[in-house]
Order: structure tokens, then sequence, then C-alpha cells
């Protein structure tokens, strides 16, 4: 009968044991608002909880990728419009060569600005950012991871905004546009600023083409950036849900512990000091 009851007596004690460290989890869990630290409190939902923040560190590196991308898209979408201002004005220059009599000094000015224009050109075409990286791939775009089997090319390269121009079936680039304005600025046969004007007009449409495709890619980034910002707000409510403490429901069940370890403690102390004759009557 001793052996039976110090047996329940060490059973009691363990199960007393566990009350109070129960308690002591719920007190972290409302301390810190979150319910689950360790695997063993709740292992279904720790793995889940692990498989989230994967994603979600997964989600980060995307959202990196993304604003990457964007900050080059951006750059080369405002180098292409630099572009067409300067074939814009190059356009202009060639009209006001084309309809009013110049004396050399004109014609000197005039074709000092279409060189300023040729070098702004190259100098935009070959700019390179703060790290070194060009506005403009060289020969292929690369592509950026931006989700789960998703690559994007953000911006085009040098050779597709600088070469490949149709000018009456002959392919240009806009280096040779510039030159044959600046020969036609000082040509007296009026046919070969006629035949500039129209080259202008061809390099400002390729450009407003790569514009075009530009803000394209950029459209695309923007889609992507918003699904996954979507999918960083759907992960954290999916973690929230299963790590964060309820509090109504937790402060609840703490008094409700914290009552039946009173009880137990009480009920014990009395039986502890009861006699070895009265635990064996």
């Amino acid at each position: 009968m001793v052996a039976i009851t110090m047996q329940t007596m060490a059973a009691e004690i363990s199960r007393q044991r566990r009350l109070a460290q129960s308690i002591s989890d719920d007190q972290a869990a409302i301390s810190s608002g979150t319910r689950i630290t360790t695997a063993s409190q709740d292992p279904q939902a720790w793995v889940q909880i692990s498989d989230i923040g994967r994603a979600q560190s997964q989600n980060s590196a995307w959202t990196d990728n993304i604003s990457y991308g964007t900050a080059r898209a951006q750059k080369a979408d405002s180098n292409l419009q630099q572009l067409n201002d300067l074939f814009s004005h190059a356009r202009e220059l060639m009209i006001s060569a084309s309809t009013s009599t110049l004396d050399s000094s004109g014609k000197s000015a005039l074709v000092a600005d279409l060189q300023s224009i040729k070098g702004s050109i190259n100098d935009l075409l070959n700019e390179k950012d703060y790290q070194g990286t060009p506005v403009f791939d060289d020969t292929t775009s690369i592509t950026v991871p931006v989700a789960r089997g998703l690559s994007l090319d953000v911006v085009g390269t040098r050779q597709a905004v600088s070469t490949g121009i149709n000018v009456g079936g002959t392919p240009r680039t806009l280096d040779d546009i510039i030159d044959e304005a600046i020969t036609a600025v000082t040509s007296t046969n009026p046919t070969d600023r006629e035949n500039s004007l129209k080259s202008l007009d061809a390099g400002l449409n390729h450009v407003i083409l790569n514009q075009t495709v530009q803000g394209i890619r950029s459209d695309r980034l923007d889609k992507v950036k918003t699904q996954t910002q979507d999918n960083k707000l759907s992960l954290a409510e999916r973690r929230t849900d299963l790590e964060d403490t309820d509090l109504t429901s937790t402060i609840a069940g703490l008094q409700a512990k914290l009552l039946s370890l009173e009880a137990a403690q009480s009920a014990f102390a009395r039986i502890n000091r009861q006699s070895l004759f009265d635990l064996i009557r």
C-alpha cells in the first residue's frame, strides 16, 4: 500500500511539473507574442513554419532581383528617352538647314551641334551604372530570375538599340545617320538634306520602337513585383496563424492551469502532512 501510494505521489509530482512547465510556456508565449519556439511544442506546425520560412527567404531574394531589374529598366528607359530627344533635336536642325539659307558660320554651328549629339548618343549607349554594369547589355540580354521557373530580360542590348535601322532597304546605325546629317548640312545638294531627314525619321522611329519594347519589359517586371508582394503577404499571414500567440485563448488557458496547479499543490501539501499510519490505514 505504501509503495502504491509513493508511486501515486511521484506521478502527481511529475504531473505538476509538466503543468508548471506548460504555464511557463504560456507566459513566455504571451510575453513574446510567439507560441512556438521549439519543434517539440507542435511538431506539425513547426514543419509548416520552417517551410514557410524557406519560402519567405526565396521570396525575399526574388524581391531583391526584381528591384535590381526595375532599377536597370528605369535607367534604360531614361537613356532611350534622351536618345529620342537627341534625334528629335537632330531632325529640327536638319529641317532648319533645309528651309533657310545658312552662311558658313551657320553651317559650322549646326555641324558642331550634330557632332555634340553624336557624342551624347555614344555616351548614352555605352554608359555604366555606379557598379560598373552597362545600361544596355552587350550582344545578349542578361536574364534575371524573378520567380520560380521565371527569368526576365530587363534591358535590351546596345546592338539592338544602335544598329539594324532600315533606311530605304539598307541597314544603318545611329552613328551612320548622324554622320550623314553632318555631311548633308555642308552639302550644296538639297537632295542630300532630304535624304538625311528621311534617315533621321527612321532613326527616331527605331528609338521609339526600342522604347516600346523597354516599356513592355518594365510592365512585366511590375506585374511580377505585384505577385511577389501578394505572396509575401500571404506567407506572412500563414506564418502568423501558425506561430503567433492567440492571446484570448492562451490567457484563458493559463488562468485555468494556474487554478489547477494551485489546487493540486494544496491537495498535495495536505496529503504530505499525513503520518505513515494515515497512509497505510
